[in-house]
């Protein structure tokens, strides 16, 4: 198939460092490419890609210096150039959210939009009914909550490349591991506070964006000060799989309705359990008692602590192999792809009988 893959410019494809949508649009274009088929990546300057590249800015976003940069202005080049080259591709996959409704009206049917993000977001329902033509793939079952009369299509869980997430049967590092974005949402105090109530380290390679320095100075740095508590900063995919194969566990105490959770796949790639709340798509990532623990408070995690190293990495390491490798993502996008060239060839064979 003749696939387009457009990314958000925030970032390069992969990014350098913290970044979920450009990473999960990198696993899905390599892996589209490996199949065999013909893929065109739209995205930011500076991506890496074995498809065609259409860099339609020079830089990410986030990476450049100049203020005055717009992000709408910069997103409305990439739509007209996917538009230009339009006629090249049997589908269209966006994952710019809905930016490309009102531009796209026409080709809708030849579109495929995964939603990456949160949805119980003010004024996303009038959007999402203004357009229902649109065909969407959710991350996760829990995903569509917010928008369950929304045009669902299938839900496509997230799958990144076995390469660099090498198996630790050991995890000898013996310590916990957070590791993301330092932000109210995703709970780093929490994760803290586990670590120090269980006796047992914990690092932290996390990302601050400008947005949350004000949470992190006043709410995590003072938490920083401990001898458990190793903060690493933000770590890049060449550092990922060493830093999570060797933790006895990932904590991922969140409090917000996640979508999906990449970082929980990449330490199950690794053959590493989580520790995870049970909010927004956990339950549908993690299997309780097989490859983490699911709890809703602090001493449930403290005790899932010692309770994880009775789980089988081997068979943490095999259900990753089974459902969330990069591959088995490309491959149950592609039947959504196939379904939709399907349907339209039917609605013009209908046109044409009319």
């Amino acid at each position: 198939m003749k696939i387009a893959q457009i990314a958000p410019l925030w970032e390069a494809v992969p990014p350098r460092l913290y970044g979920g949508t450009e990473r999960v649009v990198s696993h899905l274009t390599e892996a589209l490419v490996e199949q065999g088929h013909e893929v065109t990546l739209f995205a930011a300057g500076g991506s890496k890609t074995a498809a065609r590249l259409v860099a339609t800015r020079s830089r990410p976003l986030r990476l450049d210096p100049n203020v005055l940069s717009s992000e709408l202005a910069s997103h409305l080049a990439l739509l007209h150039e996917v538009r230009m080259h339009s006629d090249e591709f049997d589908v269209m996959h966006f994952h710019t959210d809905m930016l490309h409704f009102p531009i796209f009206e026409a080709m809708a049917s030849r579109t495929l939009t995964t939603l990456h993000g949160r949805l119980d977001v003010a004024d996303l329902r009038p959007v999402y009914a203004r357009w229902p033509q649109f065909p969407l793939a959710s991350i996760s079952d829990h995903q569509r909550t917010y928008l369950p009369a929304a045009n669902w299509h299938r839900t496509v869980h997230h799958g990144i490349s076995p390469l660099g997430y090498r198996f630790n049967a050991r995890g000898e590092g013996d310590y916990l591991a957070f590791l993301g974005r330092i932000s109210p949402e995703k709970r780093p105090d929490r994760a803290i506070e586990i670590a120090k109530a269980s006796g047992v380290p914990i690092r932290l390679a996390a990302k601050v964006d400008n947005v949350d320095r004000e949470y992190f100075e006043q709410c995590i740095r003072p938490l920083l000060d401990h001898p458990l508590v190793d903060f690493i900063g933000e770590i890049g995919d060449d550092r990922k799989g060493e830093f999570l194969g060797h933790a006895r566990a990932l904590l991922f105490p969140i409090d917000w309705p996640e979508p999906f959770g990449l970082v929980m796949i990449e330490a199950l790639a690794c053959g590493t359990p989580v520790i995870a709340w049970s909010c927004g798509s956990v339950p549908e990532v993690i299997e309780h008692g097989r490859t983490g623990w699911i709890v809703d408070n602090v001493p449930d995690a403290v005790a899932a602590v010692d309770a994880v190293r009775q789980l089988s990495r081997e068979q943490i390491r095999a259900r990753f192999e089974d459902h969330y490798t990069a591959d088995a993502m490309a491959t149950r996008y592609v039947r959504v792809y196939e379904q939709l060239c399907a349907d339209g060839s039917e609605a013009l064979l209908e046109s044409e009988v009319a």
